[in-house]
């Protein structure tokens, strides 16, 4: 059982527990049939045919892969799913071979004492808009043509964009014409675009309706279920034009590759071919590299018998001369003469609306949230939903959107991506980032806990060298910097991620990204249960699992094995502290100091039992490998 009490995770004896897992998988966001990696443009907009029955995993494979997370200590899953695998079909048809499915896969990590909290997940809203999350059906339904999207400017697609794709270019479709239409209709269509209806219903009702009752209906599904603690809202939310400043100039950090303004988005979707600016994003920042001329055959994004939204409204129009113009540049700007506040005023009824839905199926579901990326919290009040954990994302940037790894260069992504130099100054850097994380939830949130959930590292590092010569030096300093910035803050995590079906040609099989700690191509001996695994040095480390108090301080070096852990004793818990520790960090055993009190490991089950004394307050365990150091290694 996991409650939450204040800014702390508790089991049923009080104890304070850090939660370690990983979002699994990287390629559910893709369906199984029709193959739905994105590279692939076969039967792509046959949407409403398709089936995620298998994703994460065959269920033959279940054993397998739960046994390999138990084993490296990752027993807490953000378990992916989305919106599509659920409804594709059509609104209201549910895919009860996938629910049937999900409930086998989640039944079976129960067997392993693995926890999960559900993961809605969404990227730029769908597959055909060059991410994933919502059916194919929900643009058709305000006026989308799927198969003109790319070739408008409307989104940037890798199934009909093809290969090479540009690195991290995928962001950039969050400010693009479908994605950004999509979620302004989402949360603000009855402020935005009150006169577009599906089926004689306001859009935003429409759409926010049916993605909850997809998720209800998997919560029905799956809430008896002893090891699902909770659900993800909605992952990475964005505020699509809500808030705009003005559709003629261009904003946020993820400019990269074509990059038109708002007003340009719509005018390419109607048919009007523009010169578009194109950004490169490089390590000193956004730089403009050339103009290039979208559209220039005049196509539709809208579907026959369909116009742009947004010219509808009185956005924009066309003179007697034919020309476009924009009518109202800040028409997104103010809502009741105030500024729009995307978080309070569109997201936060939103996370109240579904946490209310989803507890009628699962009353003790702890729900997650999370706030736009760059941008400000909701201001949670005693009125709003309770039980709540903030989950928000980090990514070590100059890693995942330059894949690649210097040890004395990074980023701290609160400061508009200010670059941090010399290794010292990077790990104080990224702690500090990740404690920003608990001063918002303290300031914002009622002090609520708080779980990363999302980081991790892109392992095919200059253009996957280590694929071709085995040597994975660069990808274990990598993600140790990003676990050290956990570990100094005792931060539970959901890596990002572990794909079954990861390969070193496709990585994740989604937009070539490549991000899995496990791949069948480094998987060399399948009878060992570590093998197919990336940095496992960094990535198997030891932490409190459960504490009988309050954590301080941790922290592991993987070159040497010493493992040190702090903390403060509850005098009203009475059940021991408990530790996981990895045998393969401790081949030749493990030798163990005790400030106080006594322990016992049993490094078969890979766990340390200790119970400290009540004469000091403090109490420390400190880990270091027995006989000879061993190094390197995958």
């Amino acid at each position: 059982m996991i409650r939450v009490e204040g800014e702390y995770f508790k089991d049923e004896y009080g104890r304070t527990l850090i939660l370690r897992g990983v979002n699994l998988a990287g390629s559910s966001k893709v369906p199984v049939s029709p193959d739905g990696a994105t590279f692939r443009s076969e039967r792509f907009f046959d949407h409403r045919a398709v089936s995620f029955v298998g994703r994460p995993f065959p269920l033959a494979d279940a054993d397998e892969h739960f046994r390999r997370l138990k084993a490296w200590g990752l027993n807490f899953l953000r378990f992916l799913v989305t919106w599509e695998a659920i409804e594709h079909a059509g609104p209201g048809q549910y895919d009860e071979a996938y629910l049937d499915y999900v409930r086998a896969v989640l039944q079976k990590a129960a067997e392993y004492d693995i926890q999960v909290f559900i993961d809605p997940h969404q990227d730029v809203w769908s597959r055909f808009s060059g991410g994933d999350g919502a059916p194919g059906w929900t643009l058709e339904a305000v006026g989308f043509d799927l198969r003109n999207l790319h070739e408008t400017g409307a989104a940037i697609v890798h199934s009909q964009f093809g290969d090479p794709f540009p690195k991290m270019v995928w962001p950039s479709n969050s400010s693009k014409l479908a994605s950004a239409t999509m979620f302004t209709l989402f949360f603000g269509g009855t402020h935005f675009a009150p006169q577009t209806k599906i089926e004689g219903e306001p859009v935003q009702e429409y759409l926010q309706r049916h993605y909850i009752q997809a998720m209800s209906r998997l919560a029905e599904h799956i809430c008896d279920l002893p090891n699902v603690v909770g659900y993800d809202v909605f992952n990475e939310p964005l505020h699509g034009y809500i808030g705009w400043k003005r559709l003629d100039q261009r904003e946020g950090v993820l400019q990269t590759g074509d990059t038109p303004t708002p007003f340009q988005s719509m005018l390419l979707g109607a048919g009007y071919p523009q010169w578009v600016e194109v950004m490169d994003r490089r390590v000193f920042g956004i730089h403009r590299v050339g103009k290039r001329l979208i559209n220039p055959n005049g196509r539709s994004a809208w579907r026959e018998g369909y116009g742009c939204i947004w010219r509808q409204h009185g956005v924009w129009d066309v003179d007697r001369g034919g020309k476009p113009v924009l009518l109202q540049p800040e028409y997104f700007r103010y809502v009741d003469g105030k500024e729009a506040d995307f978080a309070n005023d569109f997201l936060k009824p939103f996370i109240n609306r579904y946490a209310e839905a989803i507890r009628k199926m699962h009353p003790d579901a702890l729900i997650f949230i999370e706030g736009e990326a760059f941008n400000s919290l909701p201001c949670w009040g005693a009125e709003d939903v309770a039980g709540i954990v903030y989950a928000p994302h980090w990514y070590d940037a100059f890693v995942l959107f330059f894949k690649s790894f210097v040890p004395w260069l990074g980023v701290d992504v609160r400061n508009g991506g200010r670059l941090v130099f010399g290794q010292k100054n990077i790990r104080r850097s990224f702690a500090e980032q990740i404690a920003h994380f608990r001063e918002q939830a303290r300031r914002c949130l009622g002090n609520a806990p708080v779980l990363i959930g999302e980081f991790g590292i892109a392992f095919d590092l200059n253009n996957k060298r280590a694929y071709r010569t085995g040597d994975y030096s660069l990808q274990i300093k990598a993600l140790d910097r990003s676990l050290r910035a956990m570990d100094d803050n005792c931060m539970s995590f959901t890596l990002w991620n572990y794909t079954p079906d990861n390969t070193n040609e496709r990585g994740d099989l989604w937009n070539d990204e490549d991000l899995s700690i496990f791949s069948r191509d480094q998987q060399t001996d399948p009878a060992d249960i570590h093998s197919g695994g990336r940095a496992l040095p960094a990535l198997l480390r030891p932490y409190p699992l459960c504490t009988a108090g309050q954590p301080l301080h941790m922290e592991f070096d993987y070159r040497s094995g010493l493992f040190r852990y702090r903390f403060r004793h509850d005098p009203a818990v009475s059940a021991p502290t408990e530790l996981y520790v990895p045998a393969y960090q401790y081949p030749q055993g493990c030798v163990v100091e005790v400030s106080d009190g006594e322990f016992e490991l049993d490094l078969t089950s890979q766990r340390l039992f200790y119970r400290h004394t009540m004469q000091q307050a403090e109490h420390e365990i400190i880990l270091r490998r027995a006989g000879k150091v061993v190094k390197g290694g995958r």
